[in-house]
C-alpha cells in the first residue's frame, strides 16, 4: 500500500461520507497493519480517530470485515472475547475492511464517525477505490 493509493481511498471516502452528510475519520493501513494515512473530516467525533485506526488494523489482523468479525464475536461466537486481545487494539464494530489487490492482502481502511451501516459504507467507498 503506497501513499498515493492511501490518499486516493481517503478521497472516494470523503467523498461518500459527504453524500450522506455524516463527517468521518478515515484511517488507512498497510500489510503490517502500520497507519500510512489518516484524515478526520470537518466536525467528525474527536474519539473516533483512534476508533478509525484501530479498525484498519483489526481488518488487517484478521483479515475480514470489522462488521463481519462484529457478527462472530458475541457471546457464544467463535470469536467471543477477541476485543480484549491485543491489547484493546481490536475493534468489533462495522467499518473496517482489509484491501485485497491480486488475491494478496496488501492493506485495510478503517471508518468511524457514525452509525454502523454509515461507517461500512463509507469505507467500502473507500475500498472500491484501491
Amino acid at each position: 500500500m503506497k501513499l498515493v493509493d492511501a490518499r486516493r481511498m481517503i478521497e472516494a471516502a470523503e467523498k461518500k461520507a459527504e453524500e450522506i452528510g455524516q463527517p468521518m475519520n478515515i484511517a488507512i493501513a498497510d500489510e503490517g497493519g502500520n497507519l500510512v494515512a489518516h484524515v478526520r473530516m470537518d466536525g467528525a467525533w474527536l474519539g473516533s480517530i483512534d476508533i478509525s485506526i484501530k479498525k484498519a488494523y483489526t481488518s488487517r489482523a484478521f483479515d475480514i470485515t470489522t462488521k463481519d468479525l462484529a457478527t462472530h464475536s458475541q457471546s457464544g461466537g467463535q470469536f467471543f472475547g477477541i476485543h480484549a486481545s491485543n491489547d484493546g487494539k481490536i475493534m468489533i464494530f462495522a467499518g473496517g475492511i482489509p484491501i485485497k489487490h491480486e488475491g494478496k492482502i496488501v492493506g485495510a481502511i478503517g471508518v468511524s464517525g457514525g452509525a454502523g451501516d454509515q461507517d461500512h459504507a463509507v469505507a467500502e467507498a473507500g475500498a472500491a477505490a484501491y
